[in-house]
Parts: C-alpha cells; structure tokens; sequence
C-alpha cells in the first residue's frame, strides 16, 4: 500500500510524525529517505512527542544512533556517513530490542531494513511544503497509512 500527502509547514510535519507514533508499537521499524533538510528529523520529533519522549530529539549525524526513552524507547538513527561496508551492521539488532526504530537514510542500509517496515519518503516541494509517501507491504503498516492519510 502506498498513499502521499502534501505537508504545507514544519508543525504539519510534527503533527504527521505525531499522528504516526500514536499508532506504533513495539518492534516497529520506519525507514525515512528524502534529500537533506526534507524533513526527516522533523517528522521523527513528533514520532517521539507521542511516545512520551521528553529529551531533545536533534538528527544524530555524527554519532549514528541515539536512544531515547518514553512509553518504549525510540532508536532514531542518522546512516547517512555508512554503507553495506561500513561495519555497522549491529545497528540490525535494534529493530527486535522492544521498541521503535527510525532510520534516516535508510537507503544506505538497504540490506540490513527488515522484510517489513513502514517507509516513508519526504520530498521537498519548495518553502516549506513536502510531498510525503508513506508505503507499508504489511498488514500493521498498512493500517498505520489508512489511519494517518484519510
């Protein structure tokens, strides 16, 4: 299933991100691609504003992986520096450590994404309006899409 919004300002984006993480649950892995400045960590703020998360949540470009803790805990990851020989691949074991993973750049680790996970693809249109594709090849996503793009 695949289903686009557009997204006209960046608390639309948290709003979107919101909307999504109220929906999720443990194990669910979300991978986010679009170009820099697209939104990506925008989007994850308000995943983690409805988990319950309370710390910063900024991109984590440099160190890879951040952990934050709310009603479970929140791996938000930035792969945008690594590829399929970086040797980062126990970055995998996050996505069964009871909670919800989120990948920026998830292209770059194509080969470690699960068979099913809820993708989402920000394009920016120009200011600040976004095209956002959500796609989900499992029953659990799908249901996230139906629910969060009427």
């Amino acid at each position: 299933m695949v289903k686009e919004i557009e997204i006209y300002s960046e608390s639309e984006m948290i709003a979107l991100g919101h909307r999504i993480g109220k929906l999720l649950d443990k194990n669910m892995v979300i991978a986010l691609t679009g170009d820099l400045g697209a939104g990506k960590t925008t989007l994850t703020k308000g995943i983690g504003q409805a988990l319950g998360v309370e710390s910063t949540i900024n991109s984590p470009t440099f160190i890879i992986l951040k952990v934050h803790f709310g009603r479970m805990p929140l791996y938000h990851m930035d792969v945008y520096r690594i590829g399929p020989d970086s040797g980062d691949d126990y970055l995998e074991e996050y996505f069964e450590k009871e909670g919800v993973a989120v990948i920026e750049w998830a292209e770059n680790i194509a080969h470690l994404l699960p068979d099913s996970y809820l993708g989402i693809e920000i394009k920016n249109l120009g200011g600040t309006k976004r095209a956002v594709r959500l796609s989900g090849n499992n029953p659990k996503y799908e249901k996230i899409i139906e629910s969060v793009i009427v």
